[in-house]
């Protein structure tokens, strides 16, 4: 797991406020933070390095602690896209990377005029990032989603089971998976952490029900009464998201399934497509999946091949044939 910066030590006054205001105010994850620490600092150092304002020529030596208001007000549209650039020709970023760094500087940005009243004005309100390429969600089909939990057995199969009929029902992410705590479960009801300390309240199914009672009667032998996790190891610690990654891989490869073509984040979109098929409608699913915005669910209502499918049998000109050559 990828050690957190200590921003707090490595930053200029302006940007560890910012820093410390998505931490405790905004309530996002120390990962989220150190993103974007890390994508600040990469900026600033480059906009060191343009305008001559170290002696290192090694760019991750380059010191940003004198970063200053006065030299941010200085910066212009132009020199980031010129980052860009940098990013692109000199550090062979992808699209998808340089886009994370556009959308932490849009925030470091807002939050200099909106709400530390530093600017007047925000020169990156109109910022274009990277055009991403628009790729579909892989998924297991409902009978190799049927496949791979049947194929669930050894030491730890309740335990591995019941994370599978999560993952494949409720659509969770491993994050949400790996915090999830005992006392989480309330009857019917699965107590859910989500992305930016979001709780939401999940609903669940006859199969869910039955796969943690079968759980719970294997964990409770193992008398953890101290350990608040819900799923452990058999050292009876939390797990962790590399052991789940591990165990999502050896039973898909158990099931005849592609390990590498799949992974615990396929199952979360294998269960959002399954219910989209089987009549749920896309914003209660994105309150399933914990969606912030509706845009990022309706990626999912392209993937439903049967609905295009009769659309496209429902046009009038579908039985239309060419006239034969006399």
């Amino acid at each position: 797991m990828p050690v957190a910066h200590d921003y707090s030590q490595e930053s200029p006054p302006v940007l560890r406020d910012f820093l410390s205001y998505h931490e405790t105010v905004r309530g996002h994850s120390a990962n989220t933070v150190d993103e974007y620490f890390l994508d600040l600092r990469s900026f600033f150092r480059y906009m060191k390095q343009k305008r001559g304002l170290t002696d290192h020529t090694d760019f991750e030596e380059v010191s940003i602690l004198d970063i200053d208001i006065a030299f941010i007000r200085g910066i212009t549209l132009s020199d980031i896209y010129d980052y860009l650039t940098f990013l692109s020709r000199g550090r062979n970023l992808n699209a998808a990377s340089r886009a994370r760094k556009v959308s932490s500087i849009r925030s470091f940005y807002k939050y200099l005029t909106n709400k530390a009243k530093l600017l007047n004005e925000n020169p990156v309100q109109d910022l274009d990032a990277p055009r991403l390429k628009r790729t579909l969600p892989r998924y297991l089909t409902l009978d190799e989603s049927i496949l791979l939990l049947a194929s669930v057995d050894g030491k730890n199969k309740e335990r591995d089971f019941c994370i599978l009929m999560l993952f494949l029902n409720c659509g969770i992410r491993i994050s949400e998976l790996v915090g999830l705590n005992v006392t989480d479960i309330r009857e019917n009801t699965l107590r859910v952490l989500g992305k930016g300390n979001k709780e939401r309240n999940l609903y669940l199914n006859d199969g869910c029900i039955q796969a943690i009672h079968s759980y719970l009667t294997v964990r409770n032998m193992m008398t953890l009464d101290h350990e608040p996790a819900l799923f452990v190891t058999a050292r009876k610690k939390r797990i962790s998201k590399a052991g789940v990654h591990k165990l999502v891989k050896k039973h898909l490869l158990e099931a005849g399934l592609d390990p590498e073509k799949y992974s615990s984040h396929k199952l979360r979109h294998t269960a959002a497509t399954l219910m989209l098929q089987n009549g749920v409608n896309v914003r209660t699913l994105q309150e399933v999946l914990g969606h912030d915005h509706l845009n990022t669910t309706q990626i999912y209502t392209h993937i439903n091949n049967e609905d295009l499918q009769i659309a496209a049998r429902a046009n009038p000109l579908a039985k239309e044939r060419m006239k034969k050559s006399k």
